[in-house]
């Protein structure tokens, strides 16, 4: 599937790494996402809320009826941290592994696109959604 429609398709995002720091990327991304109708679920085990939504410390630990929901995991993680997001990814039967800029993991997408998910690397989800949907 290509960006374009993995973004007009897909409207439940897992935000892996999301920083409740306003000036950090991630945070700036999931104000539009929500701002643009998408659903967040954010993932970072330094914190317990952002942007008043509760925040999980992995993947696995959202509840099953929200995990189930997510359609696109969007990571905001160094790349050597990837394989194991992507390994969660597959395992909550996610959608989409969203690497964001910056950010490349050729086995971990590999893993991915074998286990029938597609993959966007090195490339900005806002950004992208700007030029593409909006």
């Amino acid at each position: 599937m290509d960006i374009t429609s993995i973004l007009k398709n897909y409207r439940h995002v897992a935000i892996v790494g999301l920083s409740d720091k306003r000036d950090r990327p991630s945070h700036a991304v999931a104000r539009y996402l929500i701002h643009a109708g998408f659903t967040i679920y954010p993932v970072n085990p330094s914190i317990s809320s952002v942007l008043g939504l509760e925040c999980w410390p992995s993947l696995s630990a959202i509840p099953a009826e929200k995990r189930e929901l997510i359609e696109i995991v969007d990571i905001f993680r160094k790349p050597q941290e990837v394989p194991p997001v992507v390994d969660e990814a597959i395992a909550i039967g996610a959608k989409v592994v969203w690497m964001q800029l910056g950010i490349t993991s050729e086995a971990a997408a590999e893993k991915a696109r074998n286990a029938g998910l597609d993959v966007v690397q090195n490339r900005c989800i806002l950004v992208e959604h700007m030029h593409l949907v909006s």
